[in-house]
Parts: structure tokens; C-alpha cells; sequence
């Protein structure tokens, strides 16, 4: 089998983040969800992975090379225009062949990888598999409809879903999936839509079969999503401390310290993970939060946090909670008089102020 990866997307909704990153390349856990897809699929013995590319193509390239640190080789497929999910299976079919394969969002986190599945469909005779999860607002999502165990309809972002199983990025094909995408017409988005092709197989008597997820999903597209997925992320990671913690500082719970790190004079309660190169000095921090590599956290207090690479926080006299802080972004408190806020924000920014 193959495995394909789709990191088009331009993230509109994670912006001011994304208008100068791929959003694939946000790190959960300070470790960039794309690199998580990546282990995924080899986890499961495939080796040969196309990710297709689009806007941020020389980013992502720079990020993940040639896949040789994962131990699998990487095939970057440009994909100029975002004409869709199937669109994407279209031009990655010189990749592909007549080999079954695995397609993954790039911007999805999934509970306990997905190697079981893989070998289910390696040794049956399905044309595809589908994932499927629950979920409380399935009019959001792709919908499947199912009677006795098989995939009966698919509808896009239904007003009245019939069913609460939505798609969650994950899909499994054979070759007859090309035949799909080649009959199917765009949608009235302009799209190529993964969901018409998927119909296409079953109205054509295709077997396509669902597998419905009971562990965790979340496509972290969007801030609080981000916030979401690192929490049950980090919930899951072992603590190790290949850091520096002086005799003044307290770790509780899970806390990865990683090479580099200092901790001086701070609390630190996990579930947390501090990046290489980072230093909290006289703060605390606290619960769910990751804070990447070359950071400074000094004289403040942060909770449930994602703070990227290369950022100060200084001095700031309230905690700070449920924030997404980018990279270079410099937070202190400033001494002139009189007071004031002093902020320069990106479009899109959202800031909260005691």
C-alpha cells in the first residue's frame, strides 16, 4: 500500500498563525501535526507517501525532506489550485498506480494511529474503507448513512443530517477510485468533492465499508481545536526531564523537559512539555499548555497554552489561558508611563484584556 497526505489547505481559519506558516506545520505537543500523520502511516508498514502541496509547498518541503527521518520517501505532488479532495486523488495518480493506498488530512490528530485498520483493509476485498466518528454536530461534517453495517449514502454538510457518523479525513481505496473521481462533476463549491466520489462507488455497486472510530479525533483547524488536541496529546505522553530543573523549581504531574530546557526557580504541573532550549525563570506553568523550543517565559504564569518557537512572555502581572501564541511574538509588560496597552496585531487577531 501507499499512503497520500493532504496539506494544501491555506488555514484561513487559524489566521494571523497561518498567513506566514502552513498550518500542517503547527505543532501539538511541539510536534508538528503533519510529522504525526507521517508517523502514522508508517506505523502501519507503509514506506512510499505523496503529500499534496499548494501554497505552502516550499515550507512544508523544508520541514519534512525527503522523509528519510522517518524512515519512508517522500513524493511532493503540487496541487496548483484547491479543487478539492477527490481533485487530489486525480493528480496523484501517476504516484499511485494500481496500488491500494490510504489518504490522510494533514491536519488531523487521531487516537491510537491507525495500524489495525490498514491491515483490515490489506487482507479484505473492499474497494474502500472510511473512518467514521460520532459527533454532537454532524451538519458541520461529511455525513455517512448506514444499513446493516454498510455505507448506504453520503451527504456534504447536511441542514438535517440523518446520521451522527461523520468523515474525519482518513479514507482507504483501491484503484476504482480514479474511475470515481473521473465520473463525478464538480460540486457547487467548484470542487471535485471526496464525498461524490465515495458515492459514486457505492451507487455502482463498489464495496465500500465503514470503520467507526471509539477513540479520539479532532481536526485542528481552527484555535480552539489546536488547544483541544494538545491537551489530549500531552494527557498521553510518558514524562522525561533531559533538561535542567534547579533545586528551587517543582515539577508536578507529566512534564516533559526536553534537551536544553532550563527551569529556574518555577512550577511547573503538567501535563506539559517544555522544548529544547527554553527557559522559564520565577513563573509558573500550568496544565495542558506546550511551549516550544528557544521560548522565554519569565516572571508570569500561563494554563492551557500552545506558545511557538522563538517567543518571550515578560513579566505579565495576569495568567495567561486558552491561547495560541505565535511565533517571535514578544509579550511584556511595559515600564513607561502612563499605562497603556500598546498592541500590534496581525488581521484576524483575537486578544482578551483584564
Amino acid at each position: 500500500m501507499k499512503g497520500l497526505i493532504l496539506s494544501g489547505g491555506k488555514g484561513t481559519r487559524l489566521y494571523p498563525l497561518t498567513y506566514t506558516s502552513a498550518k500542517q506545520l503547527i505543532p501539538v505537543a511541539n510536534k508538528p501535526v503533519l510529522f504525526r500523520v507521517i508517523e502514522a502511516i508508517r506505523d502501519a508498514g507503509i514506506e512510499d507517501i505523496g503529500i499534496v502541496v499548494g501554497d505552502t509547498a516550499a515550507e512544508i518541503k523544508s520541514a519534512a525532506g525527503d522523509g528519510k527521518h522517518w524512515g519512508v520517501r517522500l513524493t511532493y505532488i503540487q496541487q496548483e489550485t484547491p479543487l478539492g479532495l477527490a481533485h487530489a486523488v486525480k493528480i496523484a495518480r501517476e504516484f499511485l498506480g494500481r496500488e491500494r493506498f490510504v489518504m490522510f488530512l494533514g491536519d488531523n490528530v487521531i487516537q491510537g494511529g491507525i495500524s489495525p485498520l490498514i491491515r483490515q483493509f490489506a487482507q479484505s476485498e473492499y474497494n474502500s474503507q472510511i473512518v467514521l466518528k460520532r459527533v454532537i454536530e454532524p451538519q458541520h461534517y461529511g455525513v455517512a448513512e448506514l444499513e446493516n453495517g454498510k455505507i448506504v449514502r453520503l451527504v456534504e454538510k447536511p441542514r438535517a443530517p440523518k446520521s451522527d457518523l461523520a468523515l474525519v479525513g482518513i479514507y482507504m481505496f483501491d484503484h476504482s477510485i480514479f474511475e470515481a473521481v473521473e465520473s463525478i462533476a464538480p460540486s457547487w463549491r467548484g470542487e471535485l468533492e471526496i464525498t461524490d466520489a465515495i458515492q459514486w462507488l457505492v451507487s455502482n455497486g463498489r464495496r465500500v465499508y465503514p470503520y467507526v472510530h471509539e477513540g479520539w479525533w479532532i481536526d485542528t483547524g481552527k484555535p480552539i481545536d489546536m488547544l483541544a488536541a494538545n491537551s489530549l496529546v500531552l494527557d498521553e505522553l510518558e514524562p522525561r526531564v533531559e533538561g535542567h530543573v534547579d533545586a528551587d523549581s517543582r515539577l508536578e504531574g507529566k512534564v516533559i523537559i526536553e534537551k536544553g530546557a532550563e527551569i529556574v526557580n518555577s512550577r511547573v504541573r503538567g501535563p506539559v512539555i517544555i522544548g529544547e532550549s527554553t527557559r522559564i525563570v520565577n513563573s509558573y506553568v500550568g496544565p495542558f499548555t506546550s511551549i516550544y523550543h528557544h521560548v522565554l517565559i519569565q516572571d508570569s504564569e500561563l494554563e492551557h497554552c500552545i506558545v511557538l518557537e522563538n517567543s518571550k512572555i515578560v513579566d505579565i502581572p495576569h495568567r495567561l489561558e486558552d491561547s495560541l501564541i505565535g511565533r517571535h511574538v514578544e509579550i511584556t509588560r511595559s515600564p513607561i508611563k502612563p499605562k497603556a496597552y500598546k498592541l500590534t496585531l496581525g488581521d484576524h487577531s483575537r486578544v482578551g484584556i483584564l
